[in-house]
């Protein structure tokens, strides 16, 4: 029986220190949380400075430097005594005075008319140079002729200005038929009197290449003068074939 009350008061010994150890745990909760809590309510409470303190922004940077200063050339002033083209009265004396040397005077000419230093004799109004001199310049110079040149190059307008008879050539009928046109390109040596010496064909249909060289075999120009003188000629024919034209 005393076992059986020493157990009954053991286990409400236990209960009553348990629930008291949660009560103070609770208790000590609750006090840590109104600490924490009345802060940030009661937000005059805090000291002020210590905000402040933490809320200043920083210093700016400093302002840079100022820029290196340009060197000041120093311009030296001459000193002179010419003052708008005119000469000004100087201020003090010069040490040294610069002579003037004019340029000398020509020789004064002798009462016999000659010259003073001249050969003895000498006859007034003479040719500079003496006899020989006066040979060699009264002699004319004969001015070289430049040799006129057998065959000069010509363009094609130039040629065709002095074009005096034109044989058109015949269209070659297949030509016709087979709607071929376009133009020969020939190159041409005229001599002197006009007249074609020579034929080589540049560009052309194949159809109707040989019948503009026969045309044009039998053209004729006016002599092409070079100072004066008939040259050869060196150009280039152009015939056209179209079929609207024939």
């Amino acid at each position: 029986m005393f076992e059986d009350s020493l157990l009954e008061s053991g286990g409400r010994l236990k209960t009553k220190r348990g629930r008291m150890t949660a009560f103070a745990i609770v208790l000590e909760c609750l006090m840590v949380g109104v600490m924490v809590l009345i802060p940030l309510i009661f937000t005059e409470a805090l000291p002020k400075q210590q905000l402040m303190t933490f809320l200043v922004a920083p210093p700016p940077p400093p302002p840079p430097p100022p820029p290196a200063a340009a060197p000041v050339k120093i311009v030296k002033q001459i000193q002179t005594d010419i003052v708008n083209g005119e000469l000004r009265t100087p201020t003090k004396i010069p040490q040294k005075i610069q002579m003037i040397k004019e340029d000398e005077a020509p020789p004064p000419v002798m009462a016999t008319g000659g010259v003073v230093g001249g050969v003895p004799g000498g006859v007034p109004g003479g040719q500079m140079g003496g006899v020989i001199g006066g040979i060699i310049s009264s002699t004319p110079v004969a001015v070289p002729k430049v040799a006129t040149p057998q065959r000069v190059r010509v363009s094609q307008g130039v040629s065709q200005g002095l074009l005096v008879r034109r044989v058109n050539p015949v269209y070659p009928p297949l030509a016709r038929q087979a709607r071929i046109q376009g133009t020969v390109v020939l190159h041409a040596v005229i001599s002197k009197d006009g007249s074609i010496t020579g034929l080589q064909l540049i560009s052309g249909h194949p159809m109707l290449a040989p019948v503009a060289i026969e045309a044009v075999k039998q053209w004729k120009y006016k002599p092409y003068l070079l100072n004066g003188e008939p040259v050869e000629v060196d150009t280039e024919v152009l015939v056209n074939f179209t079929l609207s034209g024939g």
